[in-house]
């Protein structure tokens, strides 16, 4: 993807003040209305497109992987986008342009088949603002803050009128991880809500427990998974290609935190070890990607918007050379008639930026094997 899109997760990563909401330029939002959000319950557009899939296998025949929304799930999905207004202003609108709602089609709507969709719609910090403060001109107005306030706003208010004693999985990416892991610290962790918590899903942020443990450090008593099945954890990774491991400079999978590491669950093998990735790629280039269209095989032209290549790609979490990842390997081989390489690197300037490792498919490439786990943990409740 281009600069502005790479830098949706800059945000958890600028230093600086935090800001309170200043009341009289930003007053709250109103969740009780439907047009704060992009979906829920009965105004679900945003969230019900085409989630149809070719697979596409080793000898290159191809077949169409239907999907369909469960028609009544007992369970909720609390979803938070990651950065990727492109509004001109400090912090975004409430009217989503279509950069969140491609974001939302290409992260979240597959979970349709396994709970209800509640996505808030967030005045988060704008990729422009972000830019400005990258190059050290931050832009006058800057409301980190706001993005965070809003999202609890929401999350009180599905609470009061929506929730009603279900199950919760909330689901983010980059900065929108950050904002989860700071309500579930605040909101949840320790609280009488933390019963109804399914699981937290929140990949793409440093996720710190202490060294060989699996509870402890950004949150107090949530644990991370450690079965497919188990209910009331964490899964969060930071995905890195085996062969191009976080670099010293690494945005993420390093801490400097004395005694702490980066949590890694692997979706693909939450129990331990290596998994087949179940992954579902966009068939067309990533949004506002500067990487060409991806030849996913020979003579084949794809029609579904996405794409599943059975095989393909493992994933494993490593604890190497000082930093915790999850490693995708690509099992290339000469008489596959497939790709060999796969989308996901942050490319800048036409270079790829390593710092970022594959940040921009955490979801996508492992999406599937999330999915199957929200299946496992809504069969216990």
């Amino acid at each position: 993807m281009t600069t502005k899109f790479a830098l949706f997760a800059a945000a958890l990563l600028i230093s600086g003040p935090v800001l309170a909401r200043d009341k009289a330029s930003a007053p709250a939002n109103d969740y009780n209305n439907p047009a704060s959000w992009l979906c829920r319950p009965g105004y679900e557009a945003v969230c019900t497109t085409d989630q149809r899939a070719t697979i596409v296998r080793a000898n290159g025949t191809t077949s169409i992987r239907n999907w369909n929304a469960a028609a009544n799930p007992k369970i909720d999905c609390f979803y938070v986008y990651p950065t990727v207004s492109l509004d001109r202003s400090p912090n975004s609108d409430m009217i989503p342009g279509p950069e969140e709602q491609a974001v939302v089609n290409q992260q979240v709507n597959r979970f349709a088949s396994q709970c209800r969709l509640f996505v808030p719609i967030y005045r988060q910090v704008t990729i422009p603002a972000l830019r400005s403060t990258l190059i050290g001109t931050p832009m006058a107005g800057i409301d980190r803050e706001l993005a965070y306030t809003d999202v609890l706003d929401a999350w009180r208010s599905y609470l009061a009128h929506d929730n009603h004693g279900r199950g919760v999985i909330l689901i983010g990416h980059s900065q929108g991880s950050g904002i989860l892991k700071r309500l579930l610290a605040q909101e949840i962790d320790g609280r009488p809500f933390q019963k109804q918590l399914v699981s937290a899903i929140l990949p793409g942020t440093n996720f710190l427990v202490p060294a060989g443990k699996v509870v402890g450090g950004d949150l107090k008593t949530i644990p991370l998974c450690t079965s497919k099945d188990q209910t009331g954890c964490v899964i969060t990774y930071v995905t890195f290609r085996d062969d191009v491991p976080p670099p010293l400079n690494s945005r993420f999978g390093r801490t400097q935190v004395p005694g702490m590491k980066v949590a890694c669950v692997n979706p693909a093998a939450i129990d331990g070890g290596s998994g087949p990735a179940d992954a579902y790629f966009p068939a067309k280039p990533i949004t506002l990607s500067e990487q060409p269209q991806t030849i996913w095989a020979r003579g084949k032209e794809i029609t579904s918007p996405f794409v599943q290549v059975p095989g393909l790609v493992t994933a494993q979490c490593v604890d190497r050379g000082g930093s915790q990842y999850l490693a995708l390997t690509i099992h290339s081989n000469p008489v596959d008639l497939r790709t060999d390489q796969i989308p996901g690197d942050v490319v800048q300037g036409g270079k790829v930026a390593l710092d970022w490792g594959l940040h921009l498919i955490d979801i996508n490439a492992n999406i599937g094997g999330l999915i199957s786990v929200v299946a496992a943990q809504r069969s216990k409740l």
